[in-house]
């Protein structure tokens, strides 16, 4: 019902696109009816109208998941076609957006695909079939044209090789401060479980980092980090210095602890003390009870630590380009000062993208470290 509601608010009452006369201005908002020829319009509202259907009748969860990726396939089809139809021939200029409705749709149907995966349950070999599918058929849907006018591929048609190179310094960020949290973390968690005086200190000292403020954390880093550059032989030619990558890998580096230390002591913590019995039983020493029967048993705790901060990692590194970290927000915050929201969506939107696509492929990950019954189908 709640589906069926959104989307009537979002075809309805809210407009569809907007057009712009320069990427600055903001723009006239169109119905679905305005951005479209008649003939599309009708086949669009027809296509959301047996979606909303769908969603409030009770059908199989199957033809619920079919639906709403048939409404958000068929929407981002009609945009590129309201793209193409609104701007006129030769005008590299003008910019159609997706407006409010085109946004609402979208995150109606998403809610109904997500509602439907959660009753499937489908296993994570399945999960990750379909993520690989909704990728292909967004990439086709780029890079076969059909988007080719819609602003935010104007704005990358004119930053093209920014846009990679910025998204080469997202990604490594990224992983880059969780492979050093993990060479880190993991180990500091054990430490931490064999010595569990040690333990609350610790946790506390992390979870202190963890409530520091973003962007004050990159700012108490500039004194120090600079201070360094100037005084120790040869951290300058590595890279360090008061602003850009270093600060920022070292913030995300801080923030990626907790997650991991913590949920490895958890994980390490929920062994059965009859495992640990059986295999000192055996005649394991405790370097192999330890990674013999404990560690493979916590391998899904940590790594469900590690999904946590990569995909926390993936939005906190958009905030590093305000201290010359670069990645996706360099895009975020020049769009920003120059009014430019299409600029704002070049940024936010593979951010979204690539936090999605890591979440679900960590959560595969996780199932299928752990016990065979919770894997799914």
């Amino acid at each position: 019902m709640i589906v069926a509601l959104l989307a009537m608010a979002g075809a309805g009452v809210l407009p569809f696109a907007a057009f712009k006369a320069n990427r600055i201005v903001p723009g006239d908002p169109l119905s679905i009816l305005g951005a479209l020829p008649s003939g599309q319009a009708v086949l669009l509202y027809g296509v959301i109208a047996a979606g909303a259907c769908v969603a409030v009748l009770r059908v199989r969860n199957l033809w619920r998941l079919a639906a709403g990726l048939c409404v958000i396939g068929a929407l981002a089809l009609m945009l590129g076609a309201a793209a193409s139809f609104l701007t006129p021939d030769g005008n590299r200029v003008a910019r159609v957006s997706p407006a409010a409705g085109f946004w609402l749709l979208v995150f109606a149907f998403a809610l109904m695909v997500a509602d439907a995966l959660a009753r499937l349950r489908p296993g994570p070999w399945t999960r990750l079939a379909l993520l690989v599918l909704i990728a292909s058929a967004g990439a086709a849907l780029l890079w076969g044209g059909v988007w080719g006018d819609v602003s935010i591929l104007r704005e990358y048609a004119s930053r093209g090789a920014a846009f990679w190179a910025e998204a080469r310094t997202h990604v490594v960020l990224s992983l880059g401060s969780l492979a050093a949290a993990a060479v880190v973390g993991v180990p500091l968690g054990l430490f931490c479980h064999r010595r569990r005086r040690l333990r609350i200190g610790v946790l506390n000292v992390l979870n202190v980092v963890q409530t520091v403020p973003s962007m004050a954390l990159f700012g108490l880093l500039i004194a120090p980090l600079a201070w360094v550059a100037a005084h120790v032989p040869g951290a300058a030619a590595l890279g360090v210095s008061g602003i850009g990558f270093a600060p920022a890998m070292v913030a995300l580096f801080g923030y990626s602890l907790l997650p991991i230390v913590a949920n490895t002591v958890a994980g390490l913590d929920a062994a059965p003390e009859t495992v640990r019995e059986a295999a000192r039983g055996m005649g394991m020493t405790p370097r192999q009870v330890l990674f013999g029967a404990e560690l493979p048993l916590a391998l899904p705790v940590i790594l469900t630590g590690i999904r946590i901060v990569l995909v926390q990692n993936i939005g906190l590194a958009t905030i590093a380009a305000l201290i010359g970290g670069g990645g996706f927000g360099v895009f975020v915050f020049q769009g920003i000062g120059q009014t430019a929201m299409d600029l704002v969506l070049l940024g936010a939107v593979p951010t979204v993208a690539l936090a999605i696509a890591a979440a679900v492929v960590l959560d595969a990950m996780v199932d299928l470290t752990g016990p065979r019954k919770a894997r799914g189908a």
